[in-house]
């Protein structure tokens, strides 16, 4: 049972961060940009998103570490800001709809957690919570505000053009910023922590009186 509930669960995280990117691209083409659509990234083949670093091993060694929050990526989506009417604004919106879409998959996991009864939820309950929380770990993560993370890219879209132009610059190493933050805690300021936090307020209002699994 154990290996059947790693297992449901890597598939459920491998595709709760595709349809996070898909999200990416569906908001772009809403907004004027195909890229994503033209380059064969709005689908569910996990062959065209899964990235060997940030899907798999990133995930592994934070899970053989024993820490308490597992977070991965899949290869982002292509966007062209040229195809954007105001692309400040707009890469902003394309940055929420990720964060979003996680959101709703808990929500959505959480909804079908509620709806089972006797036998089967004893069953299914840990796997949904579990999804639950892979979910909300995805959507906290990834508004952490530094580029080029989603929360990134929505401050920068709500700053005064000089000092988006600032925060901009750490596109290119940003990750590497927020991934020493996150593998080495300090006494005075853990982003482990700040993430825990808040994904178990997030937790304990989706999936009320279930404990963090």
């Amino acid at each position: 049972m154990t290996v059947i509930f790693a297992v449901a669960s890597f598939i459920i995280f491998i595709y709760s961060i595709i349809l996070h990117e898909i999200a990416h691209g569906w908001m772009a083409e809403r907004l004027g940009d195909p890229t994503a659509r033209i380059s064969g990234r709005l689908t569910l083949n996990p062959l065209s998103h899964i990235d060997p670093l940030m899907s798999v091993l990133l995930p592994l060694f934070l899970l053989i570490s024993q820490s308490p929050i597992i977070i991965g990526a899949a290869k982002p989506v292509p966007i062209d800001p040229y195809n954007l009417r105001n692309s400040q604004k707009e890469m902003g919106l394309i940055g929420l709809a990720g964060p979003l879409t996680n959101l709703l998959l808990a929500i959505l996991f959480a909804s079908l957690a509620r709806l089972l009864t006797g036998n089967t939820a004893l069953v299914f309950w840990p796997l949904l919570a579990n999804a639950t929380l892979l979910n909300i770990v995805l959507a906290v993560f990834n508004l952490i505000p530094i580029p080029p993370l989603d929360g990134g890219r929505v401050l920068i879209s709500l700053l005064p053009r000089r000092y988006a132009e600032q925060l901009m610059s750490l596109e290119n190493f940003g990750i590497f910023i927020v991934l020493f933050l996150f593998l080495f805690p300090n006494p005075l300021f853990s982003l482990q922590g700040i993430m825990f936090r808040l994904t178990r307020l997030i937790f304990s209002l989706i999936f009320p009186g279930f404990p963090l699994p």
